[in-house]
């Protein structure tokens, strides 16, 4: 095949032979979405293809829209290219997008975090010849701790607030975040509390058979409960009416930035957690390994240090300039509803699974991401 398989257009990254987009940021006829979070997932596009797990999500944030289910490892086939989706285990439904054409095989991973969580399909590598990947955490500073450690750290603070008297007041992104989060609190220790944002999450989460533990609202719970409560939220609660009907309360942020000297103090709360659902340097190294791809193409976060130390490596390295954001600055607000188009003219080809299956989530794939341990340092 003569030239870039997949190119960037005005509209967002574009796949040349297959004439779709992946996550278009501009309306387009067909787009191939990785994930729900708004910065991925927009309005206006003719036909939407999305893995089966995050058709839920799509729905409750995008509305009335004409979309495409494909469960992991399945094909369909759009002007010769074969098309599949792999779990990329960041959030609820994330899929890595594979194409096979002309004897290549390109794969767009979206947003992904190689440590596995109770929420989402864990992250599967996906060979290929080359691999678009995220760079969110792409600076050696960003490395992650074990995902419980956070957790008995959140219910460590918790507890001591219950004990106290006091609210527990957590601050963290609506989707993805929020349930994640969820899924590692203690519910011994007191009632659960959720913001109007992230209960219809929550409900979209269940029915997809993800355990959460029971959750309430404000409204289904007393003072006195209250000082006893973990309250989920939004970043957008913090210093409103809603937040101040807690009284003395102690709060809390969520998030990879965290990590990060004076980012607590610029949020202005009283802890802050360490979690993300992006890889840090050595999951985005390790997960780099394991797709076997010599070219490497870098989007949305520290592109030019991803890029020159890829190079310095011994990878054919370069960025794509995109309109990604950082999922791990929006609300979650619900998009308005869309004109649903028509069905049936605009379906994609299913094929079989065998084709994508044989070459995704492999026991050799998963061995390289186990051995590529800590990448390099820059």
């Amino acid at each position: 095949m003569s030239g870039d398989m997949v190119v960037v257009r005005k509209e967002g990254l574009y796949c040349v032979p297959g004439d779709f987009y992946i996550d278009p940021w501009r309306p387009v006829e067909r787009a191939v979405i990785t994930h729900g979070h708004g910065d991925h997932a927009r309005v206006g596009h003719g036909h939407y293809l999305a893995a089966t797990p995050g058709i839920g999500i799509l729905k409750s944030r995008l509305g009335d829209i004409t979309v495409q289910s494909l469960d992991y490892g399945e094909t369909v086939e759009h002007n010769g290219v074969r098309i599949s989706l792999h779990p990329a285990g960041h959030v609820l439904g994330s899929a890595q997008v594979r194409m096979a054409y002309g004897g290549e095989v390109w794969v767009a991973s979206g947003d992904y975090k190689v440590e596995g969580d109770a929420t989402c399909t864990p992250f599967e590598p996906v060979r290929c010849d080359t691999f678009i990947t995220e760079s969110t955490f792409g600076l050696p500073i960003y490395r992650w701790e074990p995902q419980q450690e956070t957790f008995d750290g959140m219910n460590a603070w918790w507890r001591k607030n219950a004990a106290d008297g006091r609210t527990s007041l957590m601050l963290c992104y609506a989707f993805g975040k929020a349930q994640r989060i969820l899924s590692g609190l203690d519910p011994s220790i007191g009632p659960i509390v959720c913001h109007g944002a992230v209960e219809p999450l929550n409900r979209v989460y269940r029915e997809a058979g993800v355990e959460l533990p029971p959750t309430l609202t404000v409204a289904d719970v007393s003072k006195e409960e209250l000082k006893r409560a973990i309250v989920i939220a939004p970043p957008s609660a913090a210093g409103t009416t809603w937040a101040r009907r807690f009284g003395d309360f102690s709060d809390a942020f969520a998030s990879g930035w965290m990590l990060l000297r004076g980012a607590r103090r610029r949020r202005g709360v009283d802890r802050g957690f360490v979690l993300s659902d992006h890889a840090d340097w050595p999951g985005l190294m390790s997960a780099i390994k394991a797709t076997g791809a010599e070219r490497i193409v870098v989007t949305h976060g520290s592109i030019p240090i991803m890029v020159r130390w890829l190079c310095q490596n011994g990878y054919d390295a370069k960025g794509f300039d995109t309109e990604y954001g950082d999922d791990e600055a929006e609300d979650g607000a619900p998009a308005e509803a869309q004109p649903e188009a028509d069905p049936v003219a605009k379906r994609w080809v299913v094929k079989d699974k065998a084709d994508a299956s044989r070459a995704a989530g492999t026991a050799d794939a998963r061995k390289a991401v186990d051995e590529a341990g800590e990448g390099g340092d820059a």
